[in-house]
């Protein structure tokens, strides 16, 4: 991988992207919706979808299936020719394509080389997994656990590299990633996400996780002993006693703990409701296996840790037994479960295993009055959407008390853009713009387009396979413009039609939903007119298909641009900073 310690260098290769882009762009910004009322195959396109198609999807993309002559190719730039200026050679627009994109131009490393280099230049030892011994796919699906286990790792080794123990999340969603982060490292993570409801799902699954990790360690700590002690109470540590039970048919056992004294009481009508919905989770009865392994949890205790981070789950509690008709051995156990409930109730100084703060913020933003607590800390942000990655580097280079910053963005159709000429941006909701952020390409006034940043959301290995685009569904709406255009005075309304395509049953369903979106009159279109442009399109329906590959070819050249202006600001601002941003096109690739 290439140094980038040099401004020039960065310029120079953002002037790479600049010249492909500035060929290619004009098929990125391409409206499907208009793709027949505009002709764009042609207007775009001198090959046939099947050459492109077969280009995109073939193993052997250099081998060429029809070749240009000498003085055809040396009129031609990046595959399209200078006087037409449309394209005629796929295979050269493919290898630019892939030349022009960030791992293509050798700027890249991948997370185990960038690892390996934060612990190269650390004298400290690497970070270690604190807490309870907590794998995210037990809580979350497998993509998420993907990314948080990965992102994890590199935060983890930059506050071991910056000397902090602080990490503040901006756009902590519902604490995935804030969770691991404090569980298995060790830190005090601060997450902040502007939705109040976000905020609140976070509180409920960092409460009940906080619970969990209490019991998964209990469990664990009897599985280790394979002891099951039956119905007799033991001093524990620090003072605390111990009350194990055993069911009536001997084969459950209990433990809990409690800081109270073995007398005290809790009055029955004293509990209430949501201490009850939490039975499930004080209810925990580990069985153990004199042969099993220690280390790996007990599928009972996996299926409780799924419930308990559920803040949807119903938790459904059995009907409420009279005092009086429990045997001895039951009314034992619901006293010291009230008594648990009480203790828990008090403060704690062993602190959450994270903070969720509702605020929306900027670079403006004073985040001490957010956190009173704060020290230095690593800024982090896995998937902030549209302005809040800019933003989130805006406050690196505003704030001295932030050491490092970890970026992963999306969503980049939702960024500003400054020298929008539809003006669509001119509504940007702060006082910054989320693209173009250095002056390097604010100075040339480059624009890219909402189409173009959609485009570079996309993933060619996932759309090559029919998944990330519902190319029926494009086709549908294309097909509809047509008919807009043919039949009513207007195709162009203030109304949207919405994704009406997922509840229409076939084509003539579609228009008639579509219509009476638009608040257009039906009955002006029989249903075989309808029917009849649906039949006349569908064989060109392969050229939509081909069109959309080409625009997802070029999503890592669009996102290529929009991460290297980030790194061009923050080296235009600060000197010395440690940045990863990662590329959503390529699986565990970093800019760093």
């Amino acid at each position: 991988m290439e140094s980038f310690d040099s401004l020039a260098e960065i310029r120079r290769r953002i002037d790479e992207f600049k010249q492909f882009l500035s060929v290619t762009l004009r098929i990125a910004n391409a409206h499907t919706v208009e793709f027949y009322t505009h002709d764009v195959w042609s207007q775009f396109m001198a090959v046939s979808p099947e050459e492109v198609l077969s280009a995109i999807t073939s193993d052997n993309g250099h081998k060429r299936e029809a070749e240009l002559n000498r003085n055809e190719k040396s009129k031609t730039i990046f595959g399209f020719c200078d006087d037409t200026k449309r394209l005629v050679d796929t295979h050269d627009l493919l290898e630019a394509a892939k030349a022009h994109s960030l791992p293509g131009l050798g700027i890249c490393m991948t997370r185990d080389e960038l690892l390996q280099s934060l612990r190269e230049n650390n004298s400290a030892p690497p970070p270690t997994e604190e807490g309870a011994a907590v794998e995210p796919d037990e809580f979350m699906n497998s993509k998420k656990s993907h990314e948080v286990q990965s992102m994890s790792a590199v935060v983890a080794c930059l506050a071991k590299r910056c000397r902090v123990k602080q990490v503040i999340d901006v756009g902590s969603g519902k604490g995935y990633l804030c969770s691991f982060l404090s569980l298995q490292y060790g830190l005090q993570v601060y997450g902040i996400d502007s939705s109040s409801s976000n905020t609140h799902g976070a509180q409920e699954r960092n409460r009940k996780l906080k619970k969990f990790s209490r019991v998964y360690q209990k469990h664990s700590k009897a599985a280790k002993h394979q002891t099951i002690h039956l119905a007799e109470i033991k001093p524990g540590e620090n003072g605390e006693d111990i009350l194990c039970v055993a069911e009536e048919d001997e084969r459950q056992g209990l433990t809990v703990k409690s800081n109270t004294a073995e007398d005290e009481t809790v009055p029955q009508e004293k509990e209430d409701d949501e201490s009850l919905n939490l039975n499930v989770l004080s209810e925990v009865d580990p069985i153990v296996d004199r042969n099993s392994d220690p280390s790996k949890p007990d599928p009972e205790t996996e299926d409780l840790f799924l419930s308990a981070l559920s803040v949807d789950a119903i938790e459904t509690t059995s009907p409420r037994v009279p005092t009086s008709e429990l045997s001895p051995v039951e009314r034992e156990r619901r006293k010291r479960e009230n008594l648990e409930r009480k203790a828990q109730n008090r403060p704690s100084s062993d602190g959450q295993l994270f903070s969720p703060l509702t605020s929306y913020v900027t670079a403006k933003t004073e985040l001490r009055e957010l956190i009173n607590e704060l020290e230095d800390a690593v800024m982090v942000g896995l998937h902030t959407c549209g302005d809040l990655a800019p933003s989130t580097l805006r406050m690196f280079v505003a704030k001295q008390e932030l050491a490092s910053v970890c970026s992963v963005g999306c969503c980049y159709h939702l960024l500003s853009e400054e020298f929008d000429p539809t003006g669509q941006s001119n509504e940007c909701s702060s006082d910054a713009f989320g693209f173009p952020m250095s002056r390097y390409l604010r100075d040339q006034s480059w624009f890219c387009g909402r189409n173009a940043r959609m485009s570079a959301c996309l993933a060619l290995e996932r759309v090559s396979v029919g998944q990330g685009i519902q190319m029926e569904s494009l086709f549908y709406r294309a097909v509809l413009h047509v008919i807009l255009r043919d039949h009513y005075s207007s195709f162009k309304s203030e109304k949207r039609v919405g994704n009406v395509y997922s509840k229409a049953k076939s084509f003539v369903d579609y228009v008639h939903r579509a219509l009476r979106r638009l608040e257009l009159e039906e009955s002006k279109l029989s249903d075989s007119v309808i029917q009849g442009y649906h039949d006349t399109y569908r064989p060109r329906m392969g050229e939509m298909r081909a069109f959309n590959l080409l625009k997802v070819t070029l999503a890592p050249c669009i996102e290529g641009l929009i991460l290297l202006d980030r790194l061009c600001y923050l080296k235009e601002q600060v000197q010395e900073f440690i940045l990863t941003i990662s590329m959503t096109g390529t699986e565990d690739m970093l800019l760093s």
